[in-house]
């Protein structure tokens, strides 16, 4: 029986780069630069979590209210979850807090969610690039799916809105 040649696997940042694979190593450092980034995305979450209760009480339909409402389950899950990661990686619980207004009209607050979802998404695919553990790369890859999906739902809903 023959036995198949494999080429060897490159993965994708590595093939980005034009490089091979190197195993990750974690250090002091990118601990502790993950679990900063961790706790900025706890942080964000609760953020978006308090505008956007606030946004969808000055949604003008009820289906607008009710995805909201869907955005808002989405990022309770997501401050759950990262705040088990940034647990996991520092053995202490994050404290967020509301630290920014939220928008005062629907309007301002679409325009600003769609731009904070977009930017949320980038950091999210940044962190899980320098991720070790494959099931936190997963979850925070996933949530970053989910920020891309509001900004688009945000798109829409500021496309339908009239003043």
């Amino acid at each position: 029986m023959m036995i198949p040649i494999v080429p060897r696997v490159f993965d994708a940042y590595a093939m980005h780069h034009h490089r091979a694979y190197e195993p990750y190593t974690m250090t002091r450092e990118m601990d502790e630069s993950i679990a900063i980034e961790l706790e900025r995305a706890v942080q964000g979450e609760c953020h978006a979590i308090a505008c956007y209760t606030h946004l969808m009480e000055l949604a003008p339909s009820a289906i607008e209210r009710a995805q909201i409402g869907e955005i808002i389950a989405d990022e309770q899950r997501h401050a759950q979850q990262f705040s088990k990661m940034y647990t996991y990686v520092t053995n202490r619980q994050p404290t967020p807090r509301q630290i920014d207004e939220c928008p005062k009209t629907y309007r301002a607050g679409l325009e600003a969610a769609i731009v904070d979802e977009q930017k949320t998404a980038d950091a999210y695919r940044d962190l899980a690039e320098r991720t070790m553990s494959p099931s936190m790369r997963e979850m925070v890859l996933r949530a970053a799916a989910d920020e891309q999906n509001h900004a688009v739902w945000f798109l829409y809903f500021l496309l339908r809105y009239k003043e």
